[in-house]
């Protein structure tokens, strides 16, 4: 993990772009699925002690900040059973071993005296019905998962400000380094 990346991280807007909580707390370790840079956003204290605060605040569902507060037992278990389970959503055929192992975790989670736990486990449960999970979307530039309110359901950036802008300026900068 890159320390001298988590000295100055701050919980923003753009971190609560996944429209769901447990959307959010998945998104928690930013480029996943690169071990040599991969950041686990929930591993200081100090982090994770903010983290109930900012969700209340900055995310899109309507968590108060008691219901997010207290100790996280089994958050980070339940936060990877629902990333593979979501992820896996829409590109293999239904996987019956990933959702017992998420709705183990979301009963652990629901037993554990956590309430950010709990309320991600229940932010989970709403998800998993069918209809919800074609909506589940992975981000094309930085790998997130998201929920796709949008009519069409053809969203394809966690956050148009930040990974829309950041894809569409790479795209224009090769097209100018090739004209040159």
């Amino acid at each position: 993990m890159n320390l001298e990346s988590q000295e100055n991280f701050q919980w923003t807007p753009h971190r609560f772009s996944g429209g769901r909580l447990v959307l959010d707390v998945c998104n928690t370790v930013i480029l996943r699925h690169d071990s040599a840079r991969s950041i686990d956003r929930l591993a200081t204290p100090e982090h994770l002690a903010a983290f109930p605060n900012a969700a209340a605040k900055l995310g899109k569902e309507p968590w108060s900040v008691e219901q997010l507060s207290g100790p996280a037992a089994n958050l980070i278990n339940l936060r990877e059973a629902a990333d593979k389970y979501f992820r896996a959503v829409g590109k293999t055929e239904h996987d019956n071993l990933k959702l017992a192992d998420l709705l183990e975790e979301c009963a652990i989670a629901l037993r554990s005296g956590s309430n950010l736990a709990a309320s991600t486990a229940h932010s989970t449960l709403r998800l998993i019905p069918d209809g919800n999970q074609a909506r589940i979307k992975i981000c094309k530039s930085c790998g997130w998962l998201f929920h796709d309110k949008s009519k069409n359901q053809m969203r394809i950036w966690c956050d148009m400000s930040v990974c829309g802008n950041r894809t569409k300026a790479q795209r224009s900068y090769s097209k100018k380094k090739l004209s040159s």
